[in-house]
């Protein structure tokens, strides 16, 4: 693919209500992991981590007489936040089509994609595209994977600029309930779990030829994988996808330098941290010795689909600020087998 500059970047996450505020935080290793609503079956609190509602904006009123279930709703609100930082530099006049992702976990009721994104125009007001938008419940992956599409849209001249993000809650009763069933849930009886969060976080690209304002970063380049034994599969577990991922980007779009810093969809449960070993091990020679792992759901808790984005948006924050070497490697890897990844680098000078 060509390679984009990420023109702006928005996200409100439980440690910062925009990505200057949420970079800081995960940079001073700040958490905001907190006693939520519900109890576990221990009888203790869910420790999770929340966007303050005081950040959020209220549900538009064309929209509080549909009945929106209360996670959605939350989404909505956190997804305006978030759309209004990142489309700060869009062009008056110019509307956006939007690639975005959503929870791969459904609570009680289901989350319409088509439904959500024509919800989520009203409560923004940003000018979405809808005629060639598309949101996908894909989970952490779903966000990187639509870059690769946005470079298609932009180098066919599809569109000037494509907005890529996602947005997610895991903070629900019935899932969080769901997925403790499933030992996923770290608590007092169980280490080899996650912290379940919210949030939402979106990228602006472009075309460098088109270039109005020094980017961010820009995207060099990025690739998909499938993990054959994922988490709900009766496979065996290698690491194949994410291997497969990193290879086929860093063959197709070798870094000038050795890989100097990696974003990491980490959550706490082992399980992930061996697929990065594997990928690593197989694609050693373009990996610096000293290389710095950034793994941020350690202070925000896992923000599911809004994960991956949030990665690219730190990604590129740290590297427009000089306090993240580049070239940096962002990936996220979903619970059913979608792997994604991409190589971000330092803006032009």
């Amino acid at each position: 693919m060509m390679a984009l500059d990420i023109c702006a970047a928005g996200c409100v996450t439980p440690i910062g209500a925009s990505l200057a505020e949420t970079a800081a935080s995960a940079r001073a290793r700040l958490a905001n992991l907190r006693d939520g609503p519900w109890q576990d079956r221990q009888g203790e609190p869910h420790v999770v981590g929340r966007v303050p509602d005081t950040v959020l904006p209220g549900l538009d009123e064309s929209l509080l007489a549909e009945r929106i279930a209360g996670r959605e709703a939350v989404m909505l609100r956190m997804g305006h936040v978030a759309l209004a930082e990142a489309l700060e530099s869009l062009p008056d006049g110019v509307e956006v089509p939007l690639l975005l992702g959503l929870p791969e976990h459904h609570a009680m009721r289901p989350i319409d994609p088509a439904g959500f994104l024509r919800r989520l125009r009203r409560q923004s007001g940003a000018p979405i595209d809808l005629a060639r938008s598309v949101a996908v419940p894909r989970g952490r992956a779903a966000g990187l994977m639509a870059l690769c599409q946005a470079g298609e849209r932009i180098a066919s001249g599809a569109a000037e600029f494509v907005l890529v993000g996602g947005i997610d809650s895991f903070i629900e009763p019935y899932l969080l309930d769901t997925l403790e069933a499933g030992q996923r849930i770290r608590n007092s009886v169980n280490a080899d779990g996650f912290s379940p969060a919210e949030g939402a976080a979106f990228l602006l690209l472009g075309s460098p030829a088109r270039r109005r304002a020094p980017p961010l970063a820009t995207l060099a380049g990025c690739a998909t994988g499938y993990e054959p034994g994922h988490l709900h599969a009766d496979a065996p577990y290698l690491g194949e996808g994410l291997a497969a991922a990193v290879g086929g980007l860093l063959a197709e779009t070798p870094p000038a330098s050795p890989i100097a810093c990696t974003y990491a969809s980490f959550n706490g449960e082992r399980y992930w941290a061996r697929e990065f070993a594997v990928a690593r091990v197989r694609n050693a020679a373009h990996f610096a010795d000293a290389m710095q792992m950034e793994h941020p759901a350690e202070c925000c808790g896992d923000l599911g689909a809004a994960h991956g984005p949030l990665l690219a948006c730190l990604a590129a924050h740290g590297l427009a600020g000089g306090y993240r070497p580049g070239p940096c490697l962002v990936y996220a890897s979903s619970d059913k087998g979608d792997r994604a990844v991409a190589l971000l680098e330092a803006p032009p000078r």
